[in-house]
């Protein structure tokens, strides 16, 4: 089996990144921390390229690719740390009107109990979809409802428990609490026993990522494994921007005369980040290509790891500057961070990896 990509995936994952440098380049990313919130006219030139129809039918008005190709789509939205409920828009074009032309934005609970721009959504699926009607609203149906932005949902210091765990501190913390998290790795909302939301209901978090706003939902079981998919595609790329940053300021950064990539021990974390890197792309090529849920659980646990300890070591390639809020290393390692929690974590994944080895070794 060739995974070697096509002169087609090529010039499509060639286009993609030339859309995103020309709409959403290093200054586009800084404005948008200054002024978070969801760029509609982006979103609808993404939709206009194909990026939310990319695995929809030609004959249904879509692009008609598949899978290793929105891979590769997913991967350059994750190097640059594009924002929004991008997996959430583009796995229900086809089914909500307007998501495949970019027109209509779409959220969706992640089944671990986290949901993604819901207050920026026109449509949010799943749990947390529900809120109290406003005057002059009609109630919307169950599953699939407006982005509650009324008061009753998600309000400061209305969280039941919820954000009490010092276990939220990594991803978010309930509205109403002191400070965004510092935990250094962030254990899943939710843990806390007896705590968490009514069913429908969403509780607002403080998001340790400036440019993801979290609610935090009712766990509602296992997740859509394409969307395990195309997560891990974005920490690839991000990853491999950790990557990137890591080695160019290692080539220009100098001390005691010289490129500070000439030290070993600054050689050896580059080497790791890439090392990481290229392993997380073989394996998420392969699942991209097998659609197999342990292939798909191998990829997301190699790229989260490859997210993570890539954005860790780049701010360790930085040093003190690394730390700094002008610096983009945080930016990475947040995003990251928040990814990683997706779905419940990779615990499933695991667990999923567990159950093929023994059955495996049954046999």
């Amino acid at each position: 089996m060739r995974f070697q990509l096509s002169d087609d995936q090529l010039a499509l994952r060639t286009g993609v990144r030339e859309l995103l440098a020309r709409r959403f380049d290093r200054e586009a990313l800084r404005a948008a921390v200054g002024r978070p919130g969801l760029d509609r006219a982006l979103w609808r030139e993404l939709g206009a390229a194909g990026f939310f129809a990319l695995r929809l039918p030609e004959a249904e008005g879509g692009v008609g690719l598949g899978l290793p190709e929105a891979v590769l789509v997913f991967e350059e939205v994750g190097r640059v740390l594009l924002p929004g409920p991008l997996i959430a828009t583009h796995l229900a074009a086809g089914t909500v009107p307007g998501a495949a032309e970019g027109e209509t934005v779409v959220a969706a609970a992640d089944g671990g109990g986290l949901l993604e721009w819901r207050d920026a959504a026109d449509v949010v699926l799943g749990e947390g979809s529900g809120r109290p009607p406003g005057p002059g609203e009609a109630e919307g149906p169950s599953g699939v409802g407006e982005a509650g932005r009324s008061s009753g949902v998600g309000e400061a210091g209305r969280s039941s428990g919820v954000g009490e765990a010092e276990g939220l501190s990594g991803v978010g913390e309930a509205e109403g609490q002191d400070g965004p998290g510092e935990a250094e790795g962030p254990p899943g909302p939710g843990e806390a026993e007896g705590s968490g939301p009514r069913p429908g209901e969403a509780v607002a978090l403080r998001s340790v990522d400036p440019l993801t706003p979290l609610h935090q939902v009712r766990a509602r079981g296992a997740p859509d494994p394409v969307a395990v998919l195309l997560t891990a595609a974005e920490q690839l790329g991000t990853a491999t921007r950790a990557c990137e940053l890591a080695v160019e300021h290692a080539r220009t950064r100098e001390q005691f005369g010289r490129p500070i990539g000439s030290f070993q021990a600054v050689q050896h974390l580059c080497a790791d980040l890439l090392a990481r890197v290229e392993t997380a792309r073989a394996a998420l090529y392969a699942a991209a290509v097998t659609a197999d849920p342990a292939d798909i659980a191998a990829a997301r646990l190699l790229a989260d790891e490859a997210a993570v300890r890539g954005a860790r070591d780049c701010l360790q390639v930085h040093g003190g500057m690394g730390f700094t809020w002008e610096a983009d290393v945080h930016l990475l390692l947040k995003r990251a961070w928040v990814r990683a929690r997706r779905a419940g974590g990779g615990a499933d994944a695991e667990e999923l990896l567990a159950r093929e080895l023994l059955s495996g070794a049954g046999r």
